[in-house]
């Protein structure tokens, strides 16, 4: 059983929300489903932190959300900034069933388990206006993403933690996500949300501040999900 990862599916089966209208995003579900399907078995895990679909309600994200059960393996999902069809955990359980979409799995507020490491991770958000609301935000996100980390450590699981935002771009450090990481000795941080080239160079990679950080956005990564087995698992907890 292998892990992989891969944030930003950003499908719109169901809704006119073309991607290839930016660069590099040129047939980029068909090169997901290709890549996809040569590497990924059904025993093995996938990790989709965040922006999994355009879709603007539940109802509108079917089309989505098949096409990932489609595909092989067990998905594990959570919100990004532009998931607005997202709903509470027990109505999307509640659709999967009626829709018989049996693959997917909602990381909110949890974990799961892959190979005795903790699968954990929240949204994440960015203060970019220096508002009131923002700050709210980010704070109920760090609350959220430490709920995910101590059910994997209450499971004697090694948290690996699994964001959409960026804890860390350029210069600019998310401090309560961060803390979360520092506060619970993480080691490795997977993330999402940067797309083109120059947010992909302004992104951070290797280790910082003891944390290995990894950009895992679909088009950094040729829409080719990354295996991420030997990273975990060989990771200094």
């Amino acid at each position: 059983m292998s892990l992989f990862v891969l944030a930003d599916t950003h499908l719109s089966l169901g809704t006119d929300k073309p991607m290839d209208i930016f660069g590099g995003w040129e047939d980029h579900v068909e090169r997901l489903e290709y890549n996809w399907k040569r590497k990924i078995r059904p025993e093995d895990t996938v990790m989709l932190p965040g922006d999994i679909s355009w879709a603007m309600s539940l109802e509108q994200s079917l089309e989505d959300l098949r096409f990932l059960d489609s595909l092989p393996g067990r998905k594990i999902i959570s919100k990004g900034n532009h998931d607005y069809w997202w709903n509470t955990a027990s109505k999307m359980y509640r659709f999967f069933e009626d829709n018989g979409i049996t693959t997917l799995n909602i990381l909110h507020n949890n974990c799961y388990e892959y190979d005795g490491i903790g699968l954990c991770g929240s949204r994440g958000w960015i203060n970019e206006t220096g508002k009131p609301e923002d700050e709210k935000v980010i704070n109920r996100e760090a609350i959220r993403l430490e709920a995910s980390v101590i059910e994997a450590e209450k499971q004697g699981l090694r948290p690996v933690v699994f964001l959409h935002y960026p804890p860390v771009f350029a210069g600019s450090v998310n401090e309560p996500i961060f803390e979360v990481l520092r506060r619970h000795g993480i080691k490795l941080c997977f993330y999402g949300h940067l797309h083109g080239r120059r947010a992909h160079a302004n992104a951070v990679t290797g280790q910082y501040e003891g944390v290995e950080l990894r950009l895992i956005s679909a088009d950094y990564l040729q829409f080719d999900p990354l295996d991420i087995t030997e990273i975990v698992q060989s990771a200094e907890f």
